[in-house]
C-alpha cells in the first residue's frame, strides 16, 4: 500500500469526498438495479436489491474502517449492534466483515506513529523502552496498541498511540457526520440516525484526550484492586500524554479466538462477568465505562476478564442511579400505574396525553424484559436488534406513543451501555437469569451464582 492510502485524511473536504463517492457510487447502483428490475421476475429482483444492500453496506463498513476518527468509531457502533442493515440470508458473511473492522482496523505506518511516541514524550524511543515490537497487536478507532518493555524497570507495557492527525480528522467527521447519516439513513430506513449522530457528538471528542482516559482508568483500576475475575490494567502515570497512554500489558484471548473455541459454561461465564462489570459499576459505584463492545476485554489464562478502553467514561449522581432502579422495581413488580406517577414526576412523559399503565409496562417490558423477568433468557444477535430496534426507531411498536415522551440527558448515557451490553451479550448467546444476578444491585439480595458468592465476599472485605 502506498503511504499516501496509509494517511488519514484530515480536511473535512477530503474526508467528505470519500463519503460523497460512496453515496453516489450506491445510489447508481441501485437505481440500475430497480431498472433491471423491471424486466426480472419478482423474485429474482429481490434477490437482486437484496444483494445490492449487502454490498452497499459491506462498502460502507470498508469506507469507515479506512477513514478512522469518529467515521471509524460509527463503524465499530454498527458493527456490535447488528442493527440489520442486511438481509438475512447475507447476515453471516457480513458479520465477517464487521468482526474484521471491530478488531483489526487498518494500520498506521510505524515510522509515523514513532513520532507521535517521541514528540508526546519528549525523548527517544529507545531511551525510554528497551524493547518496542514495531507490529501493532491491536488497533481501534483513533489509535494503535504495540507492546513494549520498559527500559526503567523491565515492565511488560501496552503503548496506546493516537494516529497522526486524527484529532483534525474528528472535528472534521463531525462536519460530516449528517451525510454519514443519510448514507446508513439509505441502508437502514428505521434507524434513528439523528439520536446516533448526537450520541457520537457529544461522546466521541472525549476519546481524543488519553490523559483524561488514563485518570479513568486509573479510578475503575483502584475500585477493582483484588477483584476475584475482573481485572483493570495499571497505568503508568509518567508516561501518559494526550495522544500516548502506556498501562500494564495483559495476555489474553480476544473475543473472536474465545467465542470460536468455548464451551457453553465458559460462554455463559463471560456473559455474566460482563453484565457483571457493565450494569454492576454503573449501579454500585456510580461510574463506569460507556463503550461495551467485544475488542474492549480480554479472556485472560487464569479465566479473569480483563477490561480495557476508558476514553469514554461517565459519572452518575446517586440519584439517577435510584431513579434508574426504582423503575426496575417497578417493572419487575408489575406496578404499571405507580410506574407512570413516577415516569411523569421524573420528566420521562411530558406529552398531554395520558400514558394507559399497561401501554408503558409492555414499552419497558421491551426495552428491560430480559433483566426484569425472572426467568432464564439465553441472548442472540436477533434479540439484541429486536429490542434496541424495538425501543428507539420507528419501526418499533412503541414508537408512535413513545416518541411524543423525554428522556432527560443524564439518563441518556446509561440507555447506551444498557444497549450496547445487551448487543455484546448477543453476539456472546449468552444465558443467564439475568434478572436474579440484578436483584444483587436492585434490591439488596444475596447472591445466587457461584460468580455473584465470590464478588459479595470481595466487596465485604473491600468495604471492611
Amino acid at each position: 500500500m502506498a503511504d499516501k492510502e496509509k494517511k488519514v485524511p484530515t480536511s473535512r473536504y477530503a474526508r467528505a469526498a470519500r463519503i460523497g463517492r460512496l453515496g453516489a457510487t450506491q445510489s447508481v447502483k441501485q437505481m440500475g438495479t430497480r431498472a433491471a428490475n423491471t424486466v426480472r421476475s419478482e423474485e429474482a429482483g429481490r434477490a437482486a436489491m437484496e444483494r445490492r444492500q449487502f454490498e452497499a453496506a459491506e462498502q460502507l463498513v470498508t469506507v469507515l474502517g479506512t477513514m478512522k476518527g469518529a467515521a471509524m468509531k460509527l463503524g465499530q457502533v454498527l458493527s456490535f449492534l447488528d442493527v440489520g442493515l442486511v438481509p438475512e440470508e447475507y447476515r453471516a458473511e457480513f458479520q465477517v466483515k464487521l468482526a474484521a473492522l471491530r478488531d483489526a482496523a487498518p494500520k498506521v505506518a510505524f515510522k509515523d506513529m514513532k513520532k507521535v511516541i517521541e514528540a508526546d514524550l519528549g525523548d527517544r524511543l529507545s531511551a525510554v523502552f528497551s524493547e518496542f515490537d514495531e507490529h501493532a497487536i491491536a488497533a481501534a478507532s483513533i489509535g494503535q496498541v504495540y507492546r513494549a518493555t520498559l527500559r526503567e524497570d523491565g515492565r511488560e507495557v501496552a503503548v496506546k498511540v493516537q494516529y497522526p492527525g486524527v484529532s483534525a480528522a474528528v472535528r472534521a467527521d463531525m462536519q460530516n457526520l449528517g451525510m454519514i447519516m443519510r448514507i446508513i439513513g439509505r441502508l437502514a430506513p428505521g434507524l434513528d440516525t439523528s439520536a446516533l449522530a448526537d450520541e457520537i457528538r457529544e461522546r466521541v471528542i472525549e476519546e481524543l484526550d488519553y490523559e483524561l482516559e488514563a485518570s479513568n482508568q486509573r479510578r475503575l483500576a483502584r475500585i477493582y484492586r483484588g477483584h476475584p475475575f475482573i481485572v483493570i490494567p495499571g497505568v503508568v502515570g509518567d508516561l501518559c500524554r494526550e495522544r500516548v497512554i502506556v498501562t500494564e500489558f495483559v495476555e489474553g484471548q480476544g473475543f473472536e479466538e474465545f467465542k470460536a473455541t468455548c464451551t457453553e459454561e465458559e460462554r455463559d461465564r463471560l456473559g455474566e462477568i460482563v453484565f457483571r462489570f457493565y450494569f454492576g459499576s454503573m449501579y454500585r459505584f456510580l461510574q463506569f465505562s460507556g463503550d461495551p463492545h467485544p475488542g474492549n476485554f480480554l479472556v485472560m489464562p487464569d479465566g479473569r476478564i480483563c477490561f480495557l478502553d476508558f476514553g469514554l467514561f461517565k459519572t452518575i449522581e446517586q440519584r439517577v442511579a435510584d431513579v434508574e432502579l426504582h423503575s426496575q422495581r417497578l417493572t419487575h413488580e408489575r406496578r404499571g400505574q405507580d410506574l407512570v406517577t413516577y415516569w411523569r414526576q421524573e420528566g420521562f412523559l411530558t406529552g398531554a396525553k395520558e400514558m394507559e399503565p399497561d401501554r408503558l409496562l409492555a414499552f419497558a417490558d421491551m426495552a428491560t424484559g430480559w433483566y426484569t423477568k425472572d426467568e432464564p433468557v439465553q441472548l442472540t444477535p436477533e434479540i439484541a436488534s429486536d429490542i434496541v430496534l424495538g425501543v428507539s426507531t420507528p419501526m418499533g411498536e412503541h414508537f408512535a406513543r413513545m416518541r411524543h415522551e423525554s428522556m432527560p440527558p443524564e439518563y441518556l448515557f446509561g440507555r447506551r451501555l444498557e444497549h450496547l451490553t445487551l448487543a455484546v451479550l448477543g453476539q456472546l448467546e449468552a444465558r443467564a437469569n439475568w434478572h436474579r444476578i440484578a436483584r444483587e444491585w436492585v434490591y439488596g439480595d444475596d447472591p445466587v451464582t457461584e460468580l455473584g458468592k465470590a464478588e459479595a465476599a470481595w466487596l465485604a472485605s473491600r468495604h471492611a
